[in-house]
């Protein structure tokens, strides 16, 4: 990814103000949407690829411990939608509050939801079943119906990752934060597996979904967000915001 506009006299309050972004965001998280979806409907119309993951799902339900169903557990009540929620206003609120940095505040809380609620955009069109938990060895989530393709959980984790990494940019926690983050991210798809409610392909679409539609926000934000902003006289009791006349 390459910066656009990069301003190196921006306080650190007003970090995001300019993002990484792709040199052509349209195109290419366009091209990443749509072999995404594609996948996802041939995988709905091929069911052999789906019986061939099931028995990887099966396999993890065969063999669950306590500490990894503790774990995956877990991660599926932190990652879900009322945590997701709840995480992303902490981190908007901790910005704007103790750190004093609506810009940071605005473009976290527009990049992990941009990337987490893509995943509901493809779960609508691709419609694909969850795996039969009647099928598993040891079932231990009731997640039935459609909405697998991709995993929302893995979506958010995934989300939250890159807006972590975005705020920790060019400090010495860039790499801290991008290692913990893709760490955390892989750990909450492979627990969507080993509970038996998402197929593998499932869970690495997600990386796809979010990705793309986070590519294609900062192209947008770095083109209107500030000049939005700019506009909202209220940020100025937060913290600095550029732009402003």
């Amino acid at each position: 990814m390459t910066s656009v506009g990069q301003r190196r006299d921006l306080p650190a309050q007003a970090r995001m103000a300019v993002l990484p972004q792709p040199r052509h965001w349209v195109l290419w998280p366009a091209v990443t949407a749509l072999l995404t979806l594609v996948a996802g409907l041939v995988l709905v119309r091929q069911r052999g690829f789906t019986t061939a993951e099931l028995g990887i799902d099966q396999a993890f339900s065969r063999e669950h411990s306590s500490v990894a169903t503790f774990l995956a557990l877990t991660a599926a009540a932190v990652f879900s939608p009322a945590g997701g929620v709840v995480m992303i206003a902490l981190l908007c609120l901790f910005l704007l509050l103790v750190r004093r940095s609506p810009v940071n505040a605005v473009a976290a809380g527009a990049i992990a939801s941009t990337g987490w609620l893509s995943a509901i955009v493809f779960k609508d069109l691709v419609d694909r079943h969850r795996p039969d938990a009647t099928l598993l060895a040891d079932p231990l989530l009731a997640e039935p119906g459609t909405g697998s393709f991709p995993s929302g959980h893995t979506a958010l984790a995934v989300s939250l990752a890159i807006t972590v990494f975005l705020l920790a940019r060019g400090t010495r926690w860039q790499w801290p934060a991008l290692a913990g983050g893709a760490a955390v991210a892989v750990g909450v798809a492979a627990s969507r597996v080993y509970l038996g409610v998402h197929y593998p392909t499932d869970v690495a679409a997600s990386f796809l979904a979010a990705g793309s539609a986070i590519a294609f926000f900062t192209g947008l934000w770095n083109r209107f967000g500030i000049q939005v902003l700019a506009r909202i006289p209220l940020l100025d009791r937060f913290g600095p915001v550029p732009g402003r006349c």
